[in-house]
């Protein structure tokens, strides 16, 4: 099984403040990888640094083997990353269609072929998101928090990326929202689509995951398999609890 991310030694964080203290990471190809730990611990700064919107300070970054960091996004996402950021950041002035259109920008500027390999993305999204068809003209600021997120994930998806990064999907929404984009994680698990998730819920996020890092104050303090984890006494004291 290949490596399809690996992340070694990562120091990264802001103005003088380091966030990231040498985190190491990989996530196999067909996996899902789970990140949890409290708000503060640095998950989401790390995945900022992976994807290329901030430039990490130290460490490796390898996407398919090819060395990734300190990369434009922009590039990044061109080499197969695809960012689904905390707070979903949806253009609400654009309809559904457009934002999804804006996540094929990686075939541009070859224009020649754009439109059929986006229709075809297209295609693809609306059968996994069948709201998202339903409001495909639909200005994306009048879609709710759950049909946002959707959304969000869609655009991602438009890139066809080798991984995947969600950052707290589940981030204010109503509980039968959440089940609504966890069971779409899961439908993306079995597709094969490799995932490196970052989750406030540690629970759903074991229920998904194949392998599970526990980030703490910028540093992984534990790893192993949901199992693993579920048996772990200081997981299950800090967020099983």
């Amino acid at each position: 099984m290949s490596t399809v991310l690996k992340v070694e030694g990562l120091k990264a964080g802001y103005g003088k403040s380091e966030v990231l203290h040498g985190i190491d990471l990989h996530v196999d190809e067909g996996k899902l990888v789970s990140l949890i730990g409290s708000n503060g611990a640095g998950k989401t700064t790390l995945m900022r640094a992976v994807s290329g919107m901030i430039r990490p300070r130290d460490g490796q970054v390898t996407l398919k083997g090819s060395p990734v960091a300190g990369m434009a996004a922009s590039r990044i996402v061109r080499l197969g990353l695809a960012h689904c950021p905390e707070g979903r950041h949806v253009f609400a002035p654009l309809t559904v269609e457009d934002n999804l259109l804006l996540g094929a920008y990686r075939y541009l500027p070859g224009l020649f072929g754009y439109a059929k390999k986006a229709k075809v993305q297209l295609d693809r999204m609306y059968a996994l998101f069948p709201r998202l068809s339903e409001r495909r003209k639909q200005l994306s600021g009048t879609l709710s928090g759950g049909e946002q997120q959707m959304l969000a994930i869609g655009r991602a998806l438009m890139s066809e990326p080798s991984v995947l990064l969600l950052d707290e999907p589940s981030m204010g929404l109503a509980p039968v929202m959440v089940d609504a984009v966890f069971e779409t994680i899961r439908n993306l698990k079995q597709q094969g689509i490799t995932i490196l998730l970052v989750e406030q819920f540690a629970h759903m996020a074991l229920q998904v995951a194949d392998y599970v890092y526990v980030v703490e104050r910028g540093s992984v303090a534990l790893s192993g398999t949901p199992e693993e984890m579920k048996r772990d006494p200081r997981l299950l004291e800090a967020y099983l609890g």
